[in-house]
């Protein structure tokens, strides 16, 4: 007797050969790359690693990273990840050991995911806007017994630090970077024992190890949460589901690796087997002229990225961009007025994918939705249920604002430090925002459960007066929190950057009120208006809310 459950699931699995057969990941192939694949898919089933592995076999000539040391291929990628694991195993690398990697875009993330799988060890992704203090609480917590680090990050490390074995992954300065006892992943690949040595034997099927990414830590040293490794080709489906991605084109990945967005970008990019445009740091200038240079397909990034996108001047925008089909943006909100400057400067290309590093991913709005409704975050992919609960877990009508709730294949597995959780309910779990679905299925994202205030008695969600500052001439970008108030209880504060030129410089507190005033509810009118020269941002663009100034004075709020 079959259950509903297995039936469902294999359902969804039929379902989900149909994305990736028309993205061109299922393809006649060559007998004798036919054999080589399956037997990379006996070994490391559908993990990070294994996708490079299949991409070695199925096209080992064809360009799978472009950066700023050159091209490499796939082929080339597989086999300078496999030395890089006979030489960790040599130095005494076991699997279930943890390794961690601090370190931009560029071929040494992608090496050192490819060794990870072959090792079988957890690779602890860990996130470049760390602090000297939270990055060796975090290293200590994760008891890491290797650690690969770009060398602008050395000098986070305190002199004497010895809680793992240190190699630069990527090394301007060359062997002056490298303290007492340090080397680098470059030297490590080249000192590789041959395939063969006793010594450097790798796993015929390792064990499955886990990728921990580390939470965004606007609050605190960040957390580790254990992500999933993929167990079937649903994920792919999934994204590829709203995504119209094709194998073998050009991405352009400029959404960190470390983040759960730019980590899955480079999975779903690998399945595909394209060729992957990477820059150690952005520049928005520089990404639209790789961009066209290359005839990327499809640009990932977070918001803030696009903001200083389509904020660049005309001339600089000047670029045959007319294969670009995708622009994919997550990580954060994207203002209205960003999605409506988008999609009127650059066409119908922007992708818009909500989740979290909990969830993975939740909703994808395609340009024809956004254009309908710029506040959507769309609809859920295929093989992902969406729900909206209250408070006792019950589904609320459409239009009504709940908590939202999530189930797919890609739910993390819980976070590495004891005593965080996330809630669940049955196979949902809360991705901690409240949202609302229209008529029509679409999700909109109201705002975080912790962000809702209660002014006067009146519920307030900062995100939609955010949403209304961003439409308005002489903005650049706003934050909106809440913060006490003796008669109110909470009061809104927002936080203006202004545009540079004459309707940014006319731009003052009487003419945000007016503005919020004429769209909103009045208890949705900032009470305090603060210029700032910028917001403060961590590396993947959220906002950092304790770093905000107290509108009243000079302390932070």
């Amino acid at each position: 007797m079959v259950s509903k459950t297995s039936l469902s699931e294999a359902i969804d699995l039929a379902r989900g050969l149909i994305p990736i057969t028309k993205a061109g990941i299922v393809a006649p192939m060559r007998p004798d790359r036919l054999g080589k694949v399956a037997a990379a898919w006996y070994r490391f089933d559908f993990t990070p690693g294994g996708l490079i592995a299949f991409g070695a076999r199925r096209n080992p000539d064809h360009p799978a990273v472009i950066d700023d040391a050159g091209t490499i291929t796939y082929g080339e990628l597989d086999a300078t990840a496999d030395a890089l694991a006979r030489s960790l195993v040599q130095k005494g690398v076991e699997p279930g050991d943890r390794i961690g990697i601090l370190a931009r875009n560029h071929r040494g993330f992608l090496q050192l995911i490819g060794a990870s799988a072959r090792l079988g060890t957890d690779l602890v992704m860990l996130n470049t806007g760390a602090s000297s203090g939270q990055l060796v609480d975090v290293l200590r917590e994760q008891k890491l017994v290797w650690l690969f680090l770009d060398e602008e990050f050395t000098e986070r490390l305190p002199e004497g630090f010895s809680d793992a074995e240190v190699a630069l992954s990527w090394a301007d300065s060359g062997s002056s970077a490298l303290r007492d006892g340090w080397t680098t992943m470059t030297q490590l690949i080249d000192d590789a024992p041959p395939p063969k040595s006793p010594e450097a034997k790798l796993p015929a099927r390792p064990r499955r190890g886990k990728t921990i990414v580390l939470t965004s830590g606007t609050t605190g040293t960040p957390k580790g949460a254990r992500r999933p490794e993929p167990r079937s080709w649903m994920p792919a489906s999934a994204l590829l589901s709203r995504f119209p991605l094709h194998s073998k084109e050009v991405s352009f990945i400029a959404a960190p690796i470390f983040h759960t967005w730019g980590f899955a970008t480079v999975q779903i990019n690998l399945a595909l087997r394209s060729t992957l445009v990477m820059q150690r740091k952005f520049s928005p200038k520089e990404t639209l002229r790789l961009v066209s240079k290359h005839r990327a397909a499809s640009l990932f990034l977070v918001p803030t990225m696009l903001h200083r996108i389509v904020d660049l001047p005309e001339q600089d925008r000047d670029v045959d961009l007319t294969h670009l089909r995708v622009i994919a943006a997550s990580g954060s909100a994207i203002p209205t007025g960003l999605v409506k400057r988008t999609l009127d400067e650059l066409g119908p290309v922007l992708y818009n994918l909500y989740g979290s590093t909990e969830v993975s991913w939740a909703a994808i709005a395609t340009p024809d939705e956004l254009l309908d409704y710029p506040t959507t975050t769309g609809r859920a992919p295929l093989g992902t249920v969406v729900k909206i609960l209250d408070d006792d877990g019950n589904e609320v009508p459409n239009g009504e604002v709940g908590n939202i709730f999530v189930g797919n294949g890609m739910i993390f597995e819980g976070y590495t430090r004891e005593g965080a959780e996330q809630e669940v309910r049955g196979n949902l779990m809360s991705t901690g925002d409240l949202g609302h679905l229209n008529e029509e299925g679409l999700l909109f994202i109201d705002g975080r459960s912790d962000d809702m205030i209660v002014s006067g008695g009146e519920n307030v969600y900062p995100r939609e007066v955010e949403n209304v500052l961003s439409e308005l001439d002489g903005v650049l970008e706003a934050t909106v929190v809440g913060v006490d108030d003796e008669d109110f209880g909470k009061r809104l504060a927002a936080y203006v950057v202004r545009k540079e030129g004459q309707a940014g410089d006319q731009l003052d507190e009487d003419g945000i009120k007016a503005h919020v005033k004429d769209k909103l509810a009045r208890y949705s009118i900032p009470r305090d208006v603060v210029f700032l020269e910028e917001l403060p941002r961590n590396a993947t663009g959220k906002v950092v809310p304790r770093e905000l100034p107290d509108p009243q004075g000079d302390e932070k709020a």
